[in-house]
């Protein structure tokens, strides 16, 4: 049996273990994200975040789900992996270039536990998403989908990982639990999607529930938010500068114009520091 260091954090109440690779060494990860992240035998966490030295930017950041796959891109992870980097003394820059799976992302300072995300551009056409709805250019919107045996009209586009929209009259009764599963592993979606559930009230606000692919329903997602928003404005329901409301709390997410990059603006919180046992079972 070996200890391995870890940090507890979240962004909105989408929460998330930190280890890290630069300080410690590490053991292979795939085979103990899934635990780490179980609420009942692990730490407990919507994802598993990787700090690691990067050769193409300031840092790296390795994602993993709950279910123990790993993803290209979190929003409010890489909130909360910038603010770990300062905590523990790896930097002190008030702007960063993290290499994800999807490319370089740059996080920067805010305030006080703070931080904002350019998050680039979003992804609008089908096959880069990836989905089999659409064509062409994109974007996709309001699509027809049966899922469940209901016609839906889902709405897609990737902030770096791919996302499905669909507008409900209320988040809070929508039916996340059945729809969502369906949704993310439906054959529309080859390497499966996150699925927003989303409320515009006002053309500066969106209500938002969100089923994460690889983690069930989580109180927050970034990337999300960050769709939800390019949706809303290209449907015309909503400005472009809007605060998206969660179950974990509020993003704030600005599109100045349709070749422009978005950006995210979110709170990245620390919960406590301990170490776990690994090994074998």
């Amino acid at each position: 049996m070996s200890e391995l260091r870890f940090a507890k954090m979240h962004g909105a109440g989408n929460d998330f273990v930190v280890l890290d690779g630069i300080r410690d060494a590490l053991p292979p990860i795939a085979p103990i994200a899934a635990r780490l992240c179980d609420r009942h035998f692990g730490i407990g966490a919507d994802q598993l975040l990787v700090v690691r030295p990067s050769q193409a930017a300031d840092f790296r950041m390795e994602i993993w789900n709950a279910d123990g796959t790993q993803v290209e891109m979190c929003a409010n992870g890489i909130r909360c992996f910038y603010k770990y980097l300062r905590d523990a003394g790896h930097t002190r820059a008030r702007e960063l270039s993290v290499e994800t799976l999807s490319g370089v992302v740059r996080p920067r300072w805010a305030g006080p536990d703070l931080v904002t995300v350019d998050m680039g551009r979003p992804i609008l056409a089908p096959a880069k998403i990836p989905t089999r709805l659409g064509a062409g250019d994109g974007p996709v919107l309001d699509a027809p989908m049966v899922v469940a045996g209901e016609t839906l009209r889902i709405s897609s586009v990737s902030m770096g990982n791919p996302h499905a929209v669909l507008f409900v009259d209320d988040p809070e009764t929508a039916p996340v639990e059945r729809l969502g599963p369906a949704i993310e592993r439906d054959s529309a979606f080859p390497n499966r999607v996150n699925v927003e559930f989303v409320a515009p009230r006002g053309r500066d606000r969106l209500l938002q529930r969100t089923w994460e692919r690889g983690a069930g329903e989580t109180l927050a997602c970034g990337s999300g938010a960050c769709a939800a928003a390019v949706v809303s404005i290209l449907r015309g329901v909503a400005d472009r500068r809007l605060r998206v409301e969660l179950r974990g709390g509020g993003l704030e997410i600005v599109w100045p114009a349709d070749d422009a990059h978005v950006e995210m603006t979110g709170p990245a919180a620390h919960v406590f520091e301990g170490r776990i046992a690994v090994g074998e079972d």
